[in-house]
């Protein structure tokens, strides 16, 4: 997660913090920053945690998890095309993980018959480097 994302949690922290702050005299002043930056930079640490990775014969998309053998077409959306592939066109069944920092999408075909979901759709930071991994 870029740096900027966390002086920006922090700066609203501190701006929630100095709300607190203005309505307590006292020691009880500083909890308000004692809180509030701590889960902020707590809650972008965790958020930035969510790993895609090809591993042991599976490709694991944070929580989940499907093995290669029911893994079909897979396609990184262009650009252009993302709108219209996130909105529109999204089936509801897709699972989804986007992460608004990241602007690359993939999107991978699911051919498990188990399975109800049609599809995967997530933002990746390395989309040809993992299509390259889904390859081999």
């Amino acid at each position: 997660m870029p740096l900027w994302w966390y002086l920006a949690a922090i700066g609203v922290a501190v701006l929630l913090g100095a709300e607190i702050h203005m309505g307590y005299p006292g020691v009880r002043s500083w909890i308000g920053y004692a809180l509030c930056v701590p889960v902020a930079v707590l809650a972008l640490v965790l958020l930035g945690r969510t790993r895609v990775r090809v591993a042991d014969g599976a490709l694991h998309v944070g929580t989940m998890s499907k093995e290669l053998r029911h893994i079909g077409r897979a396609e990184i959306v262009p650009k252009a095309e993302r709108q219209q592939a996130l909105g529109p066109e999204l089936d509801p069944m897709a699972y989804m993980m986007i992460r608004g920092w990241i602007r690359r999408i993939v999107r991978i075909e699911i051919t498990d018959p188990d399975d109800p979901t049609p599809y995967w759709v997530f933002s990746v930071r390395d989309a040809p480097g993992l299509l390259a991994a889904l390859k081999e």
